[in-house]
Parts: structure tokens; C-alpha cells; sequence
């Protein structure tokens, strides 16, 4: 049956990679959001995290704002996934990596480039114990090149890929995007590379190598305009008025109303002069006429919507077949009917009957859907468990390793199943 609607937690629920272990070796954002796609997609995904405080979005958070006793950070990202505390420093520990490698198909790590070589969980080095392995490393510039031993941040690098200045007028300063573009994309590109590589292991029988960097990622969404600037020279250049994109005709922009603001993508211009009824724009009829007469459209319409509301707008904009919307806070997103009725903000368990606020997965699959079985785990919450289910160590050995410190696990009162 097609899957629609709502998108509950569904604790028993088999995804399209069920069977598929991935050990997430990340931390931050874009590794983290890779690890949890593949485990909505079904994977079981071991969240590999150091002693102590555990990954750096336990303790560095929006505010520190938390929820069910984490950071709010923390929860958004690391959904679906149990959580196993190794000392990769102690030689124990690096061994029950190891371990934990020889029964894992995928393995995502976003070390700075030589990091992980060195503490014995590089390519080569896990290639050897296990060559049917999918191992992903996701980096801020990639393995080679001057700035291959840089550390990638979203900002950082939308500054490298020159999207700043295809926004905005004359004079304004580079204009960052609020989405954290550079992050996302590289989570997606890696959870691509994983799922490529897992087909084609399936013909060969051998894992490989893939190698996410975010700045190629970042490149990649300005196909277009890196293919236009290439071959003609021509970049997003500014103009006096602003707008969305400098590429992109006029109107494709913002726009202020009586009562709050709305956005009008590109359009057929004598379509907007039947909303605007407005005869000069009904004269131009080439797509390009909203380039050559960027500046002088924004300055002639931008007045004219603050004469009536954002909804009576959109609704005159609809009728004339022009593509708007408006332009939300996240109280009004929340309340939009649409994202209401597709069951877009869901719940995920926390335990002890707790649950928190999330997003459902963005993905449809009749077959075999995405689910949330499990929310962010509490640091070490799952390592006894793992090592017994996973490795087949008895409770004598567990108990030996959490003494010497080689693993760890979260106190009894934060994981209640656990047995060590």
C-alpha cells in the first residue's frame, strides 16, 4: 500500500537496509545527518563515541537548549542509532573496533584527514580486516589538494564557493544562507556514495573507498551557474535593486505586504501584469525581458504589494498562474495546514514514556518505509548490548573491558536494559 500521511514512531517497523550494520564515526553535522538517513532507511547504525562527554553535540548545542536531557542538537541527529563508547586510544579498545569491523558493512568517519590513519581505523588499515567494508570518510576539502588538512565549517565554505554574492544589490555585503547548505549536502552526497557502493558489493563481493569533501558538495548545487560562468564568462553580477538571485530575471524575489512579506519566484511577466494589472508589464513577453529590465521591474511593483494583505496577494498571484508563496516564522510553519496534514513534525522516543518534538523522515517507500524506532541514544547506552549481540562476548569479557576502561556505558539510571 502507498505510504502517506502521518509518519509515527514505528518501533517494529523493517526499513530497506535492515540487515545492514553502519558504525558512525562522526560527529557535528554533516556525518551525523548521513548516519541517521541510512538508520530511517533501516540500517542499524552504532554510534562510535569516545568516554567522557561523548560526541560534541552532547555538550554544544543552540543555547544550550535541551530536551529529555540532551541538546536539542543532539536529538535532531542522532535518531535511530545505538550508542557504544570505545577508547580507540587503548589497544583494548582499538581491538574491539576492530572487531566491530569485521561484522560491519559501512563505516562513516569525518576525522581531519590523516586522523583517522593515525588512531588505526584508516582505509588500509580496516580494508585489510574486513574488504567487503563501505568505508566513507567525509572531509571539508577532500584527501589531497593545498587545504586537505583544513577542518570544513558550513560558513566557511559557502564563502570559498562564491553562492555569497548571487544575492542581494549593489553594496550589500556577502549574504550567508541560514540553511547549512555546505552540511546537508555533504550528509546526502555520502549517504549517495554509501548506497552506490553497497549495489555494486553486491556484484564484486569488495568494499571500497568513497570520499565525500563539502566543498565539492557545495559546488555541485551551482551546476548551473558554474556551468554558464565556464563557458561564457558570465557570473551572477549585482544590480541596483535586490533580489533573490543574480541569474535569475526579475521578479524572483521578496516581497513586503500590508500585513508581512511573500516570495514570487520567476515568472511569465504578462502573467504578473494581469495581477498587478499593469499594461507596460503585459508588453513583455520574452523570458529574458525580466533580465534586461531587472532593475526597473523591482522598482515599479515592489510598492504596489504593500496595498494589500499576503493571503489576498497569493490568492490573486494563484489565479494569474504566478508560482508565490509566503514567508513564515516557525510558529506559522507549524500551523500551515499543508505541513499538518502530511504529518511533517512527528515524535521520536526518548524513554521512560518520554518523547521529543522531531521531523519526520523526508522519504516516501511503500515497500519498505522509513521509521523512527529509536531516539538518540544517552552516551554508551547500547555498548554491553552491541558487544554481546554483535561480537558474541560473554558478560565476564564486558565486564573486563568497562573495567579497564577500553569501552564504556551510560549509567543504569539513563539505560535500564542495559545488562553488564
Amino acid at each position: 500500500m502507498k505510504q502517506t500521511g502521518d509518519h509515527p514512531a514505528q518501533p517494529g517497523a523493517t526499513g530497506a537496509l535492515d540487515g545492514i550494520t553502519v558504525l558512525d564515526c562522526t560527529q557535528m553535522l554533516a556525518g551525523p545527518l548521513a548516519g541517521l538517513r541510512l538508520g530511517d532507511l533501516g540500517a542499524d547504525v552504532l554510534k562510535i563515541e569516545a568516554p567522557g562527554a561523548g560526541e560534541f553535540n552532547r555538550t554544544h548545542g543552540f543555547e544550550d537548549i535541551t530536551a529529555a536531557g540532551e541538546m536539542t542538537t543532539f536529538l535532531a541527529l542522532n535518531r535511530n542509532k545505538r550508542s557504544v563508547v570505545i577508547d580507540l586510544k587503548k589497544p583494548e579498545g582499538l581491538a574491539v573496533m576492530h572487531d566491530l569491523v569485521r561484522k560491519a558493512d559501512a563505516l562513516i568517519q569525518n576525522f581531519q584527514v590523516g586522523t583517522a590513519d593515525r588512531i588505526g581505523i584508516g582505509y588500509e588499515q580496516l580494508h585489510e580486516i574486513n574488504p567487503r567494508l563501505i568505508y566513507c570518510a567525509i572531509t571539508g576539502y577532500g584527501s589531497q589538494g593545498p587545504y586537505r588538512n583544513r577542518a570544513g565549517q558550513d560558513l566557511v565554505l559557502q564563502g570559498y564557493s562564491g553562492s555569497m554574492r548571487s544575492v542581494g544589490k549593489i553594496g550589500d555585503p556577502p549574504l550567508p544562507s541560514a540553511l547549512w547548505a555546505a552540511d546537508v549536502m555533504s550528509g546526502y552526497q555520502a549517504v549517495i556514495g554509501v548506497l552506490a557502493a553497497l549495489h555494486a558489493r553486491a556484484t564484486t563481493g569488495h568494499g571500497q573507498y568513497v570520499e565525500v569533501d563539502m566543498l565539492s558538495a557545495v559546488l555541485d548545487a551551482q551546476l548551473q551557474e558554474l556551468v554558464t560562468y565556464l563557458n561564457s564568462g558570465r557570473q551572477p553580477t549585482r544590480m541596483k535593486e535586490a533580489s533573490a538571485h543574480a541569474l535569475i530575471p526579475a521578479p524572483y524575489g521578496v516581497y513586503e505586504t500590508s500585513d508581512g512579506w511573500l516570495t514570487m519566484a520567476m515568472c511569465h511577466l504578462p502573467d504578473l501584469g494581469e495581477a498587478l494589472d499593469d499594461d507596460w508589464l503585459r508588453t513583455l513577453t520574452r523570458y529574458n525581458d525580466g533580465a534586461v529590465h531587472r532593475d526597473e521591474i523591482y522598482a515599479r511593483i515592489r510598492p504596489r504589494f504593500a496595498e494589500h494583505t499576503t493571503a489576498d496577494w497569493l490568492e490573486i498571484l494563484d489565479r494569474c498562474g504566478v508560482w508565490a508563496g509566503p514567508v513564515y516564522d516557525y510558529p506559522q510553519l507549524e500551523k500551515d495546514p499543508h505541513v499538518v496534514a502530511t504529518g511533517t513534525f512527528t515524535h521520536q522516543p526518548q524513554g521512560d514514556g518520554i518523547a521529543v518534538r522531531t521531523l519526520r523522515p523526508p522519504l516516501i517507500m511503500s515497500a519498505t518505509p522509513l521509521a523512527i524506532r529509536r531516539g538518540a541514544p544517552p552516551l554508551g547506552a547500547h555498548t554491553a548490548e552491541v558487544l554481546t549481540e554483535k561480537l558474541g562476548y560473554d558478560v565476564s569479557r564486558v565486564a573486563q573491558l568497562l573495567a579497564s576502561g577500553a569501552v564504556g556505558a551510560a549509567r543504569s539510571s539513563d539505560a535500564p536494559e542495559e545488562v553488564v
